[in-house]
């Protein structure tokens, strides 16, 4: 494969749009040789679950996208959020590059959220020495926004590399600042509206991926669009926009320096307020539709991928989750899955708009006391307690 058609790779993969047909192999393929993951996660993010630091989280996780995506220029590149992290899948002549990202992220996170981020670049070669792969379709959210779904086991492997210490990223020095543009986080906690916002973490058991696994996916998935829209936490007109300072302080760090934080602020604010008076009068600013942006915002959010597993944050009700957890609980005893699932009352979103003028904006939704962080934790043993409590202050913020 020539130097053209490896990075163009991601753009040429065909798109599907049924989304029960994740698990349909035929929709992968491998990633060219030379490629690298680029991928990061934060070390302790289950104690800073049951601290109530939600935002800040997610806000870490969507950053490492950011910085990444930025620095190499907005390439069709394939990439997941896992709500505590991501990975984004690269050519390996940008494998410079990213390490520059993922290093001054690693800064800023520390600096601005005191949250420590692990950072690794893992070559497609070594994932392959190991016997996995990593495969990539091509799923379409909406008209103006697709994303990766990775399968052949390469991701979960470059992660557990990664919290090996192996792979890693030569440090930044301090105050190293990545390019933040487009990372915000302007909307209200979505409340569920069918019962609760359950977020799902599904991965195979001892058995590997085979055709049960594959069933068993199709199987929750279609539980869960029984309800109105597939069970997306998202309102179809979109999101609320939210006055939220802890927001906005957010997005002030990550797009200006210290000394500038109180501009950036009161622009982010005017900002705000001028999309809330657009929306309130149905009024177009030049090519801006507040409320067709919020919609696009429901469109193109996502609400379930597939990463080595399904991994879903849905709202659904009390039945319709007895009988997932039911389904899972007799897969797990059988040895096809292994599982997470965790229940709060509504979810947050965070967002990547390098323009509000383009409509294929990116929104990456996660439950809001916790989400795939704890539904993770309960796979791997651990214990985050005190979510449910702590969930007031998220919705106050």
């Amino acid at each position: 494969m020539n130097k053209m058609s490896s990075d163009a790779f991601f753009a040429g993969l065909p798109v599907f749009t049924d989304f029960e047909r994740v698990t349909d192999e035929s929709n992968y393929q491998p990633l060219p040789e030379g490629w690298v993951l680029a991928t990061a996660d934060i070390v302790g993010s289950t104690q800073a679950i049951v601290d109530g630091r939600y935002k800040d989280v997610n806000m870490a996780g969507v950053s490492v996208i950011s910085a990444v995506l930025n620095a190499v220029g907005k390439g069709d590149y394939p990439f997941v959020f896992a709500g505590d992290g991501a990975v984004i899948a690269l050519p390996g002549s940008l494998e410079k590059v990213a390490r520059e990202a993922l290093a001054a992220t690693h800064v800023w996170v520390k600096e601005e959220l005191d949250l420590d981020l692990r950072i690794a670049v893992v070559p497609i070669g070594d994932i392959r020495a190991a016997g996995l792969d990593v495969r990539v379709a091509r799923y379409s959210a909406s008209p103006f926004v697709t994303y990766a779904m990775f399968s052949g086991g390469g991701t979960s492997w470059a992660e557990k590399a990664m919290k090996m210490g192996r792979f890693g990223v030569e440090k930044a020095a301090p105050g190293a600042c990545p390019d933040l543009n487009g990372l915000s986080c302007r909307w209200r906690p979505m409340e569920a509206r069918n019962g609760e916002i359950v977020s799902i973490i599904a991965v195979p058991g001892d058995a590997g991926l085979g055709a049960e696994f594959q069933a068993l996916v199709a199987a929750v998935v279609s539980i869960a669009a029984e309800r109105n829209r597939n069970g997306h936490p998202a309102p179809e007109d979109g999101p609320t926009f939210a006055f939220s300072m802890k927001a906005v302080s957010l997005e002030a760090a990550a797009a200006a320096p210290k000394g500038r934080r109180l501009r950036e602020k009161l622009f982010i604010f005017l900002q705000i307020g001028l999309a809330v008076f657009l929306n309130t009068f149905g009024i177009t600013f030049g090519q801006f539709d507040a409320r067709r942006f919020r919609k696009d915002v429901a469109r193109n959010s996502d609400f379930r991928k597939f990463d080595d597993g399904l991994k879903m944050t849905v709202d659904i009700d009390a039945a319709r989750v007895a009988r997932i957890e039911a389904l899972l609980k007799q897969a797990q005893d059988e040895g096809v899955v292994r599982y997470g699932l965790h229940r709060q009352s509504s979810a947050l979103m965070t967002c990547f708009v390098p323009s509000p003028l383009s409509r294929d904006h990116i929104h990456f939704i996660d439950g809001a006391a916790g989400g795939y962080a704890v539904a993770a934790s309960q796979i791997a043993g651990k214990q985050a307690v005190g979510t449910r409590c702590a969930l007031a202050d998220v919705n106050r913020q």
